[in-house]
């Protein structure tokens, strides 16, 4: 059963390729989001098993939603993405709940599975 997949990017266009190369690579695209609050929504309606949530969402911060969806008690991992290198945010990652980190650049349904311990 592929992975169930909820994007979080203030950036449509980022959201639309990521989606479109997620697909591609099996992985299912339950929704896309711009917003903390949008992506609290999402998070509670559909479930998802990972959500991909960027560091910079415009006036927000992606650290802030990934402590608000480890508070509501989400089943699903969060992996923080960011197209600055992780090495800029190690500290903030280090003391976030989230999985790990996938800079843009590098982002694949297999680098998401191998951050989840589903890959070898």
């Amino acid at each position: 059963m592929p992975l169930r997949c909820l994007l979080v990017d203030d950036n449509d266009a980022f959201l639309e390729t990521a989606s479109l190369l997620l697909e591609r690579e099996g992985l299912t695209v339950v929704g896309v989001a711009s917003s903390i609050a949008e992506a609290l929504r999402q998070a509670r309606a559909l479930r998802p098993d990972v959500i991909l949530v960027d560091i910079g969402l415009g006036s927000e911060s992606g650290f802030t939603l990934a402590r608000l969806l480890a508070r509501d008690d989400q089943d699903a991992d969060v992996i923080l993405i960011s197209t600055a290198a992780e090495a800029d945010y190690a500290e903030l990652i280090a003391e976030s709940p989230a999985a790990g980190f996938l800079a843009k650049s590098e982002l694949s349904a297999w680098r998401i599975s191998r951050i989840l311990g589903h890959a070898s």
